[in-house]
């Protein structure tokens, strides 16, 4: 039986295009929903070009259960992930999904990250501290801004020569990489002990 993922941006969304075709003929995932915050997210036209239903959900809504449980209960969604998703997840959601939210974060974390540490924030960070590696970490919501249990983290070396725009660049290959297969792990541990 498939479990069914509900896919959170506010934008472009080449996460969630590349999760959503890696999942297309998957025999464990299923993307059943894409959520964005923001009615302008490019993500919005990538999940409508691959036919998985979206919708917006502004602050108010986010925060409120009784928009966001029908809504979720309506796709049967079994896993949330954060792909570029900038507001703060509520509690109440995290309580009800417990380690069924997973972020992906543009640094190895815990460097460079809580509450504005997203994007080029991330990026221009890595440079001014002149780390050497960067990478990527995918790791559990908690209530604790990119506090919650790393699930896995994959480096990638940096020169003095390297830009924000070539850190992240970078940092984007090993999202492209791995961020689905250790979503479809996740996925497939979800229900055993």
């Amino acid at each position: 039986m498939k479990t069914n993922i509900a896919i959170f941006v506010s934008g472009s969304g080449s996460n969630c295009e590349n999760l959503i075709r890696y999942f297309e003929h998957s025999d464990v995932v299923c993307t059943a929903l894409v959520v964005s915050n923001r009615s302008d997210a490019y993500a919005l036209t990538r999940a409508h070009r691959l036919g998985v239903p979206s919708v917006v959900i502004d602050k108010r809504g986010l925060n409120d259960p009784t928009v966001m449980q029908p809504l979720l209960s309506r796709y049967d969604i079994g896993l949330i992930v954060l792909a570029g998703f900038l507001p703060m997840v509520p509690d109440y959601l995290i309580a009800l999904y417990p380690r069924r939210i997973i972020n992906l974060h543009p640094s190895l974390l815990p460097r460079h990250g809580g509450k504005g540490m997203w994007g080029h924030h991330v990026h221009e960070a890595v440079k001014a501290a002149g780390d050497t590696e960067t990478g990527i970490t995918i790791h559990y919501v908690s209530p604790v801004v990119d506090g919650g249990e790393i699930i896995a983290q994959f480096h990638v070396a940096l020169s003095p020569d390297d830009t924000p725009d070539d850190i992240a660049a970078k940092g984007h290959e090993l999202e492209m990489k791995y961020f689905p297969g250790v979503v479809e792990q996740v996925v497939r541990g979800l229900d055993t002990p």
